[in-house]
């Protein structure tokens, strides 16, 4: 898809708060400091639309931007370490778990896990999650340009097999740095769409 504009529309934390376009929405999801930003970023062509940081926990809200006037993407908050209070994470999971299951716009869940670590139980959870209510999902497995082609390979192996995943839920390899996967996470966005 050609992007011809990509802009930050809102911060949301409850329903009554979410944008009302009517655009179909894609969500990014996965571990604080996974690279939700960074792949947000790559595949709108942008350097920092959707801010990264070093530091895990930097997005606390849901974030919706707008792409071509015609889509919305989701950058929701990250789970599991993150460097913000205890009660602060805790707020997430039902902030999360209220948008991913009452967004009648939302068209699909892109799962994002590194590549370089084995799925957690969160992981897990919310992969069981999506299954359970129905919803359509992409797992990306970003930082391959850490590893090798061929561990790259392997590990993907490995996380699907330990997902339970099908021939046809096979993870996408993905790296900020050189764009890998870029193609391929269109590909399904366009399809879905």
């Amino acid at each position: 898809m050609k992007i011809i504009s990509a802009e930050f529309i809102k911060s949301a934390v409850k329903p009554d708060q979410y944008p009302k376009t009517g655009m179909p929405e894609i969500a990014f999801t996965g571990r604080s400091n996974v690279g939700k930003s960074s792949l947000i970023n790559t595949l709108l062509g942008r350097k920092k639309l959707a801010q990264t940081s070093a530091t895990p926990g930097k997005t606390r809200l849901i974030n919706f931007f707008t792409v071509n006037g015609k889509l919305s993407f989701v950058d929701l908050p990250g789970y599991g370490f993150a460097k913000v209070s205890r009660a602060e994470q805790e707020k997430w999971g039902p902030m999360i778990e209220t948008y991913l299951r009452e967004r009648e716009s939302l068209r699909l869940v892109v799962s994002i896990l590194d590549v370089r670590h084995d799925p957690t139980r969160q992981d897990r959870d919310l992969i069981e999650w999506l299954r359970h209510y129905g919803r359509r999902h992409l797992i990306v497995l970003t930082k391959t340009d850490k590893l090798s082609r061929g561990e790259a390979l392997k590990r993907c192996r490995q996380i699907a097999a330990s997902l339970g995943l099908g021939a046809d839920d096979t993870p996408v390899l993905f790296s900020a740095q050189t764009g890998e996967g870029k193609g391929e996470v269109w590909k399904v966005i366009s399809a879905i769409l």
